[in-house]
């Protein structure tokens, strides 16, 4: 979907309407100030990553491939072909990585286990691989060792090849039964150890990137049908093993299971125009609600059915292309959670627009809604990626409001950068983590109850299929060397510093943080000491070459106009 750059005239109206909400209450403090406290006591700090994204070791030790594996092996389907084979190499780095855990001072870590790497197939019944087993054994153990808690995430989107070959994947509800067993296996092996689960890691992204618009694995382009179809059987999934878990190890384990759900805010263009104001709710509804509403209130959004169904009828559809839940699962649905997970990254505003119903089913058309974007927010790297810090508070008491304020884990929050040669002093991550926290904190203030927050992330990684263009580490990969050696940049010493005074206690210590921290890295030395060759002979290709192929074309066209001139 095409996001709007605004013209910088909308800009003062902007202000001038923000001041004047009274729709949304939080929105009475002004985004701009600055709230210098700290986090109540108990509070916990983490990083975190998924299995696809670091691992590497894509067919080693029984390891089956993955709808990832088989995707990023098609040319064209990721930036530069780049593929996850070796990622990080984390699987055979994993101690390496625990120690830089340990010198973060983090309380916990967020990770993915790769479903086919225990289950090649995917199918309980069909082998179970002992080695995965063992490695995952392993890393738990060596967190426990290391004082530091592992938050387990079930499904980071690298599904087992053999189920999509098979079934279709998520469109197939046959998936339900061999995730279940998988997640069964997951709680007999590791739950002795493992008190926070995670059942799916932003789904959306999986049903909507993979399903709709084919940009993600496992490539289907099934428009305004096959994203609500995924969702639809990854939510009963979900539902199926919280009901497992609570019946069958919960009193042994005394563990906890979620769902970590990743949404953009979308904030109304003009808050004096209802139209824009609802044109907002609905994209935060077909973005969060969708996953989150059925959970926590028995079924999708009234606005999702209504727009969905009507757009539907007026295709001429006998049925709405939304999934509906019986009355059984409804009832079997709501109230499987025992905390949210929320995944933020960015905001948007939101204005209304119509889409004709004959320009074929969607999910973007079904949202009558355009995304806009200021072009004073920051963007250090990725696209989508503007810096909004106020949009997060936003977010976290709509939560608040919508679904009984539950317990939340922040469970994915960090920022990009798009470079070709090493960068240490990443000071718009200090700035992005400073502002982000920081909102985080006056919504706890405002009643929210967060317990937890998941820096993303600890490495560089790959980034699906962006491949590894962009870069949300606090940890540089060096990718173009075998032993991917780690640098840290300089937000690691400032998130050590958030982490180790639980908050912002005042001006002139948060001041200071960054000064330090900056003084931790030098660019220009790491990149004439430790940049191999090829990395830069890499920035050469990626930067020089085009601006002197430029320059070219710029000098020929000089030469030409003289040329003519001289003619004539």
């Amino acid at each position: 979907m095409k996001t709007n750059v605004l013209r910088v005239w909308y800009v003062p109206v902007l202000v001038l309407c923000l001041n004047a909400a009274e729709d949304f209450q939080w929105t009475k403090n002004n985004p701009g100030s600055f709230y210098y406290g700290t986090f109540p006591a108990g509070f916990l700090w983490g990083a975190g990553s998924s299995a696809y994204q670091t691992e590497g070791a894509w067919e080693e030790d029984g390891k089956g491939p993955s709808i990832w594996d088989v995707f990023t092996h098609k040319k064209g389907k990721v930036y530069k072909n780049d593929t996850a084979d070796s990622a990080c190499e984390s699987y055979y780095r994993v101690k390496d990585d625990i120690q830089l855990l340990k010198d973060l001072k983090v309380h916990y870590y967020l990770l993915s286990i790769s479903w086919p790497r225990i289950l090649p197939t995917g199918i309980k019944t069909e082998e179970v691989n002992e080695m995965g087993i063992q490695f995952y054994n392993d890393t738990i153990n060596s967190l426990l060792e290391n004082n530091i808690i592992p938050f387990v995430s079930l499904y980071h989107w690298d599904l087992p090849q053999a189920l999509q070959e098979k079934y279709g994947g998520w469109q197939n509800a046959s998936l339900i039964n061999y995730f279940n067993d998988y997640a069964n296996l997951c709680f007999e092996t590791f739950g002795d150890r493992v008190k926070y689960w995670i059942t799916f890691s932003n789904p959306w992204a999986v049903a909507e990137e993979g399903y709709e618009t084919g940009k993600h694995a496992p490539g289907l382009k099934l428009s305004g049908t096959g994203a609500y179809k995924a969702a639809h059987h990854i939510i009963k999934t979900h539902a199926k093993v919280w009901h497992s878990y609570d019946k069958t190890w919960r009193r042994e384990q005394q563990g906890m299971v979620g769902i970590s759900l990743t949404s953009a805010w979308g904030e109304p263009m003009d808050l004096s125009n209802q139209d824009d104001i609802d044109a907002a709710e609905r994209y935060v509804q077909f973005y969060l609600g969708w996953f989150a509403n059925p959970i926590y209130r028995g079924d999708y959004p009234e606005v999702m059915k209504e727009y969905i169904g009507r757009k539907s009828a007026q295709q001429g559809l006998g049925l709405t292309r939304l999934p509906i839940f019986s009355a059984q699962e409804k009832s079997y649905i709501k109230g499987t959670s025992d905390f949210l997970g929320i995944g933020h990254f960015t905001t948007r505003y939101i204005t209304r627009k119509n889409y004709p119903s004959l320009q074929g089913p969607s999910y973007y058309t079904d949202r009558d809604l355009q995304e806009l974007v200021d072009p004073k927010w920051p963007n250090p790297g990725s696209k989508w990626l503007y810096s909004v810090p106020w949009g997060f508070r936003r977010l976290l008491n709509f939560a608040k409001t919508h679904y009984g304020n539950p317990l939340i884990y922040v469970t994915e929050n960090g920022v990009s950068e798009k470079i070709y040669c090493i960068q240490l002093c990443d000071e718009w991550r200090m700035e992005y983590l400073k502002g982000y926290i920081n909102e985080m904190l006056k919504a706890i203030n405002d009643g929210v109850n967060v317990n937890g927050y998941t820096a993303w992330s600890l490495l560089d990684k790959f980034e699906w299929n962006k491949g590894f263009s962009e870069r949300f580490g606090f940890y540089h990969v060096d990718f173009q060397n075998k032993n991917k050696h780690r640098h840290p940049k300089a937000s690691v010493q400032y998130y050590k510093k958030i982490i180790s005074a639980n908050g912002f206690p005042n001006l002139r210590q948060v001041e200071s943080w960054y000064y330090k921290a900056l003084e931790t890295c030098s660019t220009t030395n790491q990149l004439v000491s430790e940049d191999p060759l090829t990395t830069r002979m890499e920035m050469v290709t990626e930067i020089v070459v085009p601006i002197a192929f430029t320059l070219c074309i710029l000098i020929s066209a000089v030469l030409l106009v003289i040329l003519l001139r001289k003619c004539n």
